[in-house]
């Protein structure tokens, strides 16, 4: 399953989400996945919860076609202070 699928199965399932999904091991790594997920929904939402909402909009790929997946999962405004977000591994690194 590549990072577009999962994007849009993670848009799909998380109202208003904007997502980016990316390799934080290596580019060539589709098996373990990097996710930044910004959405209203999350918001007075447990940080187990904010991944148990991700991990079903996923579904039945996450166990079948995705080995693993890092979750960095935000409220809008907490995403607007980006100072404190850690940056996204590129798809470029070797």
């Amino acid at each position: 399953m590549d990072k577009a699928e999962v994007q849009s199965l993670i848009e799909a399932g998380i109202g208003q989400a904007e997502v980016s999904v990316y390799s934080p091991r290596h580019h060539d790594d589709e098996d373990h996945l990097g996710a930044i997920v910004v959405s209203p929904i999350f918001e007075d939402k447990s940080l187990v919860t904010r991944h148990q909402l991700v991990h079903d909009a996923l579904g039945e790929y996450l166990t079948r076609d995705i080995h693993a997946i890092e979750l960095r999962t935000y409220t809008p405004a907490e995403y607007a202070e980006e100072d404190q977000i850690p940056s996204v591994p590129t798809d470029e690194q070797p």
